[in-house]
């Protein structure tokens, strides 16, 4: 994309119907790699099939990633500094931009646009059936001392972008985590407050056929 665009990057009508909240069948807890077999496969890839994923697929890659594993406790499949719990993934899907709410397993409408383009400067970004945004929301984090929030929320996110990472590998899906963002764009796009940070962006979907000889 030219570096003249920078800067005016803007969502997209949606493309169908927005519903208000999108309910996930529960995750499934088996099958798949081995973790050696899924870290022995784990890379990034940049096309994709624009192919939107089943959902059941979308239910588990979202638990992978932000998920409770652990009921009593509510407990994550991520780490986060005294448990805060301070990063939240946002999913952009042609339809609407969603906040995944782990507590009830369901995506919860945020803006009924395409935000997918807003999600970083890369062609591909647009065409993929899912972008995922890590967003850390520092009210969370009071009794972290403020000069360090921001590096123990990257950490944050940087585990629960390696969990889709292995889920990709497992399950045969093309993944790639970016960090070239336009951040006020998409903040202003995702209606963030001053609390919240756009921390990294991650693209899924089905990686792209090669094309006939």
């Amino acid at each position: 994309m030219a570096l003249g665009l920078l800067g005016q990057l803007k969502p997209e009508p949606a493309v169908g119907d927005a519903a208000s909240t999108i309910h996930l069948p529960p995750a499934r807890l088996t099958g798949g790699l081995s973790l050696m077999q899924a870290l022995a496969q784990r890379q990034s890839q940049r096309e994709f099939d624009p192919a939107p994923l089943p959902e059941q697929m979308l239910s588990d890659l979202l638990w992978v990633a932000a998920g409770i594993n652990r009921t009593a406790l509510g407990g994550r499949t991520f780490p986060s500094a005294m448990n805060a719990q301070e990063v939240d993934v946002y999913a952009a899907l042609p339809a609407g931009l969603y906040r995944y709410a782990a507590t009830s397993h369901t995506l919860d409408l945020v803006s009924a646009v395409d935000a997918r383009r807003v999600t970083g400067y890369q062609d591909f970004v647009e065409d993929a059936p899912l972008d995922l945004v890590f967003v850390a929301d520092y009210s969370r984090m009071k009794l972290v001392p403020a000069g360090q929030r921001e590096s123990y929320a990257s950490v944050a996110a940087g585990a629960m972008a390696q969990n889709v990472y292995l889920y990709c590998a497992s399950a045969g899906l093309a993944t790639v985590i970016r960090a070239w963002i336009n951040r006020g764009a998409l903040a202003q796009a995702m209606g963030l407050n001053n609390d919240q940070q756009v921390l990294l962006s991650q693209t899924v979907g089905r990686p792209k056929a090669a094309a006939a000889p």
